[in-house]
């Protein structure tokens, strides 16, 4: 079954709108892999049926049918206000495929578009392949990407664009606002099927439990806890995290004007639409603790079925609780790893948060910083360590790295060790806007080369790749301030 649930209350039929003369823009060969789909290579003959379907031209090739593409509905909270019915206004689910979900984005008006024209553009077809394919790459839980197709059609946004459309892979595409859609009819049968099918088909586990919905729950705060602690590793920013943004499966998921942060800013807002800051990085950890209510409130009835309702608000409310304790817990572990710690010190979480606060008045480069922090030779004297170069406050600092190197010598860090296992969690290698912005410029001049180079850089993003060292650059301050919005 290609979703998780059927009936015109959660499922239209919905057929691709065919795009003229279609052409490649990119594919991803690991994605492609995955679901056993002949893409390869460009420099190979590729087979140019799955062209066409991944254009949404046609539904069929030799060996795979997708015979019954739907749209789903789904309802949310927008901007922390909640918006009613929203849906897929622009993706069109195909079928299965080897385990997997296969969505097109961009391929026309469903039955959810209201006034959108169902259509995806180049640039943020790019930002969105790029950056799901990154993240996989950076161990981070998401849906992939599998291709781009482009066409010349017109399509208007603040200028006019062209077409594209992306495809993309999930093990399921469900939703908290799928959840919330049927909470806020009132349809508990229908919510019900929902969560039975959700565990029987990916939480097999809650199936054990005293009360199946209620592991449910928590097992999808946990994921999702987790996701958001990799998220603030890796300075990534996901721009819009409205509930019907947010994975039951915890995957990162709907990628539009996310950014990577360059220069720290603890504050820092990837969405230029996002006024009021509400989806700022230091947020994020609140933000999804707030969807997971959202969850929570949505699952009430289910959990009726075994209590009455002040228990099941209870219940639930003691599962949300745990939620900062699970991301708490994630964060530290990384950023521990992040600065080569093997043990566990009551004094780490203010080293951290010192670092931090100091690279945030500095505004260092997030991401070089602690690539390069793996070079530290713990007994050498800080004044021949040129990351304090990076600082504005020299003695602050100072001080600070004289912390640290005593905070490893306490554990007898070696440095040759360190640093090897510092470069396997600290990326060389990020989507920086930048980067894509170069690459979307050349891409809406025909020219796709920068796309599928990138692609090649970010599947090893911890590898050094000497011949590529520009890349890992910190963008030049005329391209500090490229800026994205919803519409990226």
């Amino acid at each position: 079954m290609a979703f998780t649930l059927s009936g015109d209350d959660v499922c239209q039929a919905t057929l691709p709108t065919p795009i003229p003369a279609p052409y490649w823009v990119a594919f991803s060969p690991s994605s492609a892999k995955l679901v056993n789909i002949p893409l390869d290579d460009f420099s190979l003959p590729i087979d140019q049926t799955w062209l066409e379907v991944l254009a949404g031209n046609q539904l069929n090739t030799k060996d795979h049918q997708f015979s019954n593409p739907i749209s789903t509905a789904y309802s949310g909270h927008q901007f922390g206000v909640w918006a009613g019915q929203l849906g897929d206004g622009r993706a069109i689910l195909l079928g299965d495929i080897a385990g997997q979900e296969l969505q097109l984005k961009g391929a026309g008006k469903t039955h959810f578009s209201r006034m959108g024209d169902g259509r995806a553009v180049l640039r943020s077809s790019i930002r969105e392949f790029l950056c799901s394919e990154a993240m996989y790459a950076l161990g981070i839980p998401t849906t992939r990407a599998l291709s781009i197709v482009g066409s010349d059609l017109p399509v208007r946004r603040e200028t006019m664009e062209t077409a594209a459309v992306c495809s993309r892979l999930a093990p399921s595409f469900i939703r908290v606002g799928h959840f919330e859609h049927f909470a806020a009819l009132q349809n508990h049968e229908r919510l019900q099927e929902l969560a039975d099918s959700l565990i029987k088909l990916h939480y097999p586990e809650a199936l054990n439990a005293e009360d199946p919905y209620l592991d449910l729950f928590k097992r999808i705060c946990e994921r999702n806890a987790k996701l958001v602690a990799q998220w603030q590793s890796v300075g990534f920013c996901h721009g819009v995290l409205n509930s019907d943004n947010i994975s039951v499966l915890g995957l990162t998921i709907d990628y539009g004007p996310f950014g990577f942060l360059d220069q720290f800013q603890i504050d820092h807002i990837c969405n230029h639409s996002d006024q009021g800051g509400r989806y700022a990085y230091h947020r994020q950890p609140q933000i999804m603790h707030w969807n997971m209510a959202c969850l929570a409130s949505s699952m009430i009835p289910l959990l009726e079925l075994r209590s009455d309702e002040k228990q099941a608000q209870e219940q639930l409310r003691s599962a949300l609780e745990t939620f900062p304790v699970i991301y708490a817990q994630a964060w530290q572990e990384l950023f521990r790893k992040k600065l080569g710690f093997i043990t566990a010190q009551e004094g780490d979480i203010p080293l951290i948060e010192r670092l931090l606060q100091a690279m945030h008045d500095s505004r260092v480069d997030f991401t070089s910083f602690f690539r390069r922090l793996g070079d530290l030779k713990v007994d050498e004297p800080i004044e021949k360590n040129s990351l304090r170069d990076d600082f504005i406050d020299r003695e602050l600092i100072d001080r600070w790295f004289a912390d640290y190197a005593a905070r490893l010598r306490s554990e007898s860090s070696d440095d040759s060790l360190r640093q090897q296992l510092m470069n396997q969690v600290n990326p060389k290698y990020i989507l920086r806007n930048h980067l894509a912005q170069i690459a979307i410029e050349k891409a809406q001049k025909k020219d796709f080369s920068e796309v599928r180079k990138l692609l090649n850089i970010f599947s090893r993003p911890f590898d050094e790749q000497p011949e590529h060292e520009s890349y890992a650059l910190a963008p030049p301050p005329n391209l500090h301030a490229v800026e994205v919005s919803c519409s990226s």
